[in-house]
């Protein structure tokens, strides 16, 4: 009973108001930019460069602004990376069912470079769920918009959460000293941690993403990197059962998310309505993700949703239902991965008893 009072458990709140404010900002201004200009193709691009925002959460200024760095140009390494795969797939005519294969290879092994990156690095947050996120969907885009275009949006989002990540500067109350951030000095335990971190993402993303497409081969399902990111999402965490409980919590948050997000699709909502629900989402998700992952999970889910319906014409019945389904096989995966080594423990002691 204790376990499950603290799944629904809100922590202290830390100005998160403050990261949300800043991560709001960040996405509304290029999605609400580019639905005026009538260019919501490049949505996504603009999407996953505002990831940068939410790194270095509560951070001084000049320590953000290094996080934000690194984990933007990450970020921006990733897409450039995800859409050279895509038009590699167009140019070489790779039937569906092999790039299929294929990406679900190249993205477990951006989980496990990246999360290794993050390691190092000592970004928070910690992981590759982003870094996955951005190359599946980019590089399952089929009609990819002109590289340049892309990438300048890219870039233009990364360099605008990069200046509202130090905007606070402007007001002397909020204003942090300014001093060059010490040199990251990892020690061989760390490095050790980071690979052996890294070894497990690939696993809990290469299992999950190989079983979403053997059930989308057989069933007809899509989207199989919502698989691979549910899988790696309890992989952090700071014990085996808080780690268990991030999994259950998103699919319960998923669940509750889709609720959610079909009765905002009930009400057929203009495009620049969207992006002020995608805004909203972004708010309400930087709110909680600190205090309460099932909470956020119910404002990530139609953030995901919503920005992939901008950027693309897909059923959204198909959507809702291939994003229940994938998110169960990945925390389904993900939960497996965390609880096998305590398992595989408990078993040789006994065997060896």
């Amino acid at each position: 009973m204790k376990a499950v009072a603290e799944m629904f458990t809100i922590g202290p709140g830390n100005k998160d108001h403050h990261p949300a404010i800043r991560c709001a900002i960040g996405v509304f201004v290029p999605l609400i930019t580019l639905t005026l200009l009538g260019r919501l193709d490049l949505a996504a691009f603009a999407s996953f460069g505002a990831f940068t925002g939410i790194y270095g959460r509560n951070e001084p200024h000049s320590l953000r602004f290094r996080s934000q760095l690194r984990a933007g140009g990450l970020m921006l390494v990733v897409i450039l990376l995800a859409t050279l795969t895509a038009r590699a797939a167009q140019v070489w005519e790779i039937g569906p069912a092999e790039y299929s294969w294929f990406l679900t290879a190249a993205t477990t092994l951006v989980a496990g470079v990246c999360s290794v990156v993050a390691a190092l690095w000592r970004l928070r947050p910690a992981g590759s769920l982003f870094q996955i996120f951005a190359f599946a969907a980019i590089a399952s885009i089929p009609a990819q918009p002109p590289l340049g275009e892309a990438m300048l949006v890219a870039v233009l989002t990364t360099g605008l959460c990069l200046l509202i990540g130090i905007s606070a500067r402007v007001v002397k109350s909020h204003r942090t000293p300014w001093k060059r951030p010490p040199p990251i000095r990892r020690t061989a335990p760390e490095r050790r941690a980071a690979w052996l971190e890294g070894g497990g993402y690939v696993v809990a993303a290469g299992l999950a993403g190989a079983l979403a497409t053997l059930a989308s081969e057989r069933l007809g399902f899509g989207h199989t990197y919502w698989a691979m990111v549910a899988a790696v999402v309890p992989l952090v965490g700071h014990s085996t059962r808080h780690r268990v409980r991030r999994g259950i919590q998103r699919i319960a948050g998923t669940v509750i998310g889709l609720v959610l997000l079909a009765g905002i699709l009930w009400l057929n909502p203009a495009p620049w309505a969207m992006v002020l629900v995608i805004a909203g989402c972004q708010f309400g998700a930087e709110m909680f993700i600190a205090r309460q992952y099932l909470v956020a999970q119910i404002f990530v889910t139609p953030l995901a949703l919503i920005a992939t319906l901008l950027s693309a014409r897909v059923d959204p019945g198909i959507l809702l239902r291939d994003r229940i389904v994938e998110t169960v096989i990945g925390a389904a995966v993900g939960v497996a991965v965390v609880v096998a080594p305590g398992l595989w423990k408990r078993l040789r002691a006994r065997a060896g008893g």
